[in-house]
């Protein structure tokens, strides 16, 4: 009996401790019929019915707006082995050579901004703005006329929604459109977000998503280029296909990639795609759950809307603190406090002007992403939180705190 009990026990810590992750995928329960059906049908390869279908669910989705009054999108999807193969080839499509500079938002993961490198480009790196965290358009606009004066116009703009925030949109495509410098959307962590009532993913003149292990839905790894004609996306495609003629045998006229996603991975996103607004619908929730908990916290400021034009999906929910105003608690405290009930969080992203692979990269802007970097910190904000996780969650940080 003793034995017994010991066991019991031991199985209740082990289950009150579990991991809790930042993001962790979340299955709907139809992905495993999609792949079946793929190794039903043979369609184990780059093509297939399921690629086909899951361009096509992507396409409606992004479509179909919030508001009525925002205009339909001519768009057209392909489906890419990731979101940084789905930038690097935007880059191509746009020509961008050896020598080109391209602008890019500073605070955001190292895939938006390594494709420039990629492409033989230098980076010109632009500083946040505080509502939004994201592309600065009076720094962006500065920049461009820096440059045009030092003889580099900018090839084109990378401008991200961070953590699933909207950018600001209406001035950063004014600027764009002002300089005749193409966008490209970074959409990766904001499927799901809209802006005026339009999604995400559409207001560039080319636009990536991306569903890493991590994202609001997922296909293992993989992404999507959006595209403006079907020129477009057929010759991305093309380009993602290893570049191959029309011929019977192999000819090549360009440099082609490995980057077409196989049908098996499209299978689990179709079936993702079948729960992508539940899944955004609890990702929101999440966000809600923070703003009770961090209420009457004064030195903690949740990472929101600036107002009701923003819809954003909630990726991550972050918080940024004013340790001054905590008695020395700070983002370190708190994610190490969180660590040690086997709890993830994680700092925001590290700004990229302040990588040491980007150190001699022009930069402009003030101190924004580097004191948001300081202060800022990601919370565990995955759509498959149990309630059991949410009360570990909120009595680690209201440990933290009050002591």
């Amino acid at each position: 009996m003793k034995a017994l009990s010991m066991l019991y026990k031991a199985l209740f810590i082990t289950m009150s401790t579990s991991k809790i992750y930042l993001s962790s995928p979340h299955m709907g329960g139809s992905e495993q019929e999609f792949v079946n059906e793929a190794f039903a049908t043979n369609w184990i390869a780059p093509l297939g019915p399921n690629v086909t279908g899951f361009e096509e669910d992507i396409k409606k989705y992004l479509q179909k707006n919030t508001d009525f009054n925002a205009p339909q999108q001519e768009i057209e999807v392909a489906a890419l082995s990731s979101g940084t193969a789905a930038l690097h080839l935007a880059l191509i499509l746009l020509d961008v050579q050896p020598g080109d500079e391209v602008i890019c938002q500073s605070l955001t993961f190292s895939a938006s901004a390594n494709p420039i490198v990629y492409v033989g480009a230098t980076p010109v790196f632009i500083d946040s703005e505080e509502e939004t965290w994201n592309m600065c358009p009076i720094h962006l606009e500065a920049a461009i006329v820096d440059r045009i004066a030092k003889g580099k116009k900018p090839k084109a703009i990378i401008g991200v929604h961070l953590y699933g925030m909207p950018f600001q949109v209406e001035k950063i495509v004014a600027i764009a459109k002002k300089y005749e410098i193409a966008l490209v959307e970074d959409s990766a962590e904001a499927l799901g977000s809209t802006y005026n009532g339009q999604k995400c993913g559409t207001f560039g003149d080319l636009s990536i998503l991306s569903f890493n292990g991590n994202k609001i839905i997922t296909t293992s790894g993989g992404g999507a280029l959006i595209t403006k004609t079907k020129a477009q996306k057929d010759k991305a495609v093309f380009l993602a296909t290893q570049a191959r003629d029309q011929a019977p045998h192999y000819e090549h006229s360009e440099i082609g990639y490995n980057y077409r996603m196989s049908n098996v991975c499209a299978g689990i996103g179709r079936g993702q795609m079948q729960v992508l607004d539940a899944h955004v619908a609890l990702r929101r929730k999440n966000n809600f759950f923070y703003t009770q908990l961090f209420k009457n916290i004064n030195s903690v400021r949740i990472f929101m809307e600036p107002n009701k034009t923003y819809v954003s999906n909630h990726w991550l929910s972050c918080i940024v603190i004013d340790k001054k105003m905590s008695n020395g608690i700070g983002p370190t405290e708190v994610r190490l406090a969180l660590e040690k009930e086997n709890i993830e969080s994680r700092p925001l992203w590290k700004p990229m002007h302040l990588q040491p692979i980007f150190k001699d990269a022009p930069y402009y802007g003030s101190r924004v992403a580097e004191n948001l970097f300081h202060n800022g910190l990601c919370l565990p904000s995955a759509s498959n939180l149990t309630s059991a996780d949410l009360h570990r969650i909120e009595k680690t940080i209201r440990h933290c705190f009050n002591n």
